[in-house]
């Protein structure tokens, strides 16, 4: 099955929270623990954990689910 799909959507969503929240990649990356390379590699499409996706939606202060809708 392909997935990627499913991440590059997920990657395009999170960016547009990202931006409409007013936070750069860098910010973003910091509070999500994450290394601002490889979060640019998300909102492009990578393949992430749940875990990894978890920490992004706290870091932006929504709901995992909002970052699949």
């Amino acid at each position: 099955m392909n997935y990627k799909p499913l991440f590059k959507n997920l990657g395009e969503r999170i960016e547009w929270i990202r931006k409409e929240k007013g936070v750069t990649q860098e910010e973003l990356a910091e509070k999500a623990g994450l290394h601002r390379a490889y979060f640019w590699e998300i909102e492009k499409g990578r393949n992430i954990s749940i875990k990894t996706a978890y920490n992004i939606a706290r870091a932006l202060g929504v709901k995992l689910s909002q970052l699949f809708d």
